[in-house]
């Protein structure tokens, strides 16, 4: 995988873009203005972080704010998104 390291897009073959923060870990998605997805390399682990960031200077940085997940604890988050959305509509219904 090849990497920006300087928080820019890079094109991929079919058009389409990746983006990378400034630390090189890909970006797969903003859930708001300071907290994205990424995936990262971390020793020999592929890591899926949900992440809060802050910014210093011209450059931002994961902080210590959220969940760095294996991926044997990602699919096991993926494989009860049911039934967290289950219990999303129990709750809102109380």
């Amino acid at each position: 995988m090849e990497r920006g390291g300087d928080g820019k897009k890079l094109a991929k073959k079919d058009g389409a873009t990746e983006e990378y923060d400034d630390q090189g870990n890909l970006v797969i998605c903003h859930l708001s203005s300071t907290r994205r997805v990424t995936l990262a390399e971390h020793n020999g682990t592929i890591l899926v972080s949900v992440r809060e960031y802050y910014t210093k200077g011209d450059k931002e940085f994961p902080s210590a704010k959220g969940i760095s997940l294996t991926i044997g604890q990602w699919k096991v988050l993926k494989n009860n998104a049911a039934a967290i959305d289950d219990a999303i509509q129990i709750f809102k219904s109380n």
